[in-house]
């Protein structure tokens, strides 16, 4: 299965028919909000699953989130019932599942505490340094960000404007230029 970026994988909702498992690119999980807000509930790259399809697969449930292909990305489909009869008779594919499925749940449950108690600047200082792999600039939104983190767009841009005030970034229209990455992995590695 090929995907383009932008593309829906799937919706609130939506009945969950395959099982994917990403090979190459980047889809990411968004829950909705019934007002319209996102938050990120985690990102697929290559050589994972989708927590949210395993568990729709196991019990029948549609779909309560939605994903996005990031990037262009190519996945391997499985119909459910390939997925039921895979589960039932390979002890190999049920470890498969259950590893991805247990390391995507910890790794949802970290983000469920770092929202709930972690410090916005800690959070935000982490995310933009995560980029820095793409180079000096992150070419964000202040709402992309905010989703990103499950905050608000107003509070993504009073913390960045103080940034840019005391010089750590620069801000453009988005865009941000990192100065100071000393100074933001300090805010990143700061204990709440």
């Amino acid at each position: 299965m090929k995907l383009k970026a932008g593309d829906t994988v799937f919706q609130a909702g939506d009945a969950c028919d395959n099982f994917l498992f990403v090979l190459s690119g980047s889809v990411r999980v968004d829950m909705i909000s019934l007002s319209g807000k996102a938050v990120l509930l985690y990102r697929i790259g290559p050589g994972q699953s989708c927590v949210m399809t395993t568990s729709c697969l196991m019990s029948g449930r549609d779909y309560s989130a939605e994903a996005t292909a990031e990037t262009d990305c190519v996945a391997c489909a499985l119909s459910a019932s390939l997925f039921q009869e895979k589960l039932s008779h390979s002890a190999y594919f049920r470890e498969l599942v259950f590893d991805v499925f247990a390391d995507r749940l910890g790794a949802l449950m970290d983000k469920v505490e770092e929202v709930a108690f972690g410090s916005i600047d800690r959070r935000l200082a982490r995310r933009i340094l995560e980029r820095l792999d793409h180079g000096p600039e992150l070419t964000m939104t202040h709402e992309e960000l905010a989703v990103d983190l499950g905050s608000s767009r107003e509070v993504i841009s009073r913390k960045l404007s103080k940034w840019s005030d005391h010089g750590l970034i620069k801000k453009a229209h988005r865009s941000i230029e990192i100065l100071d990455v000393s100074a933001l992995t300090q805010l990143a590695q700061a204990d709440d």
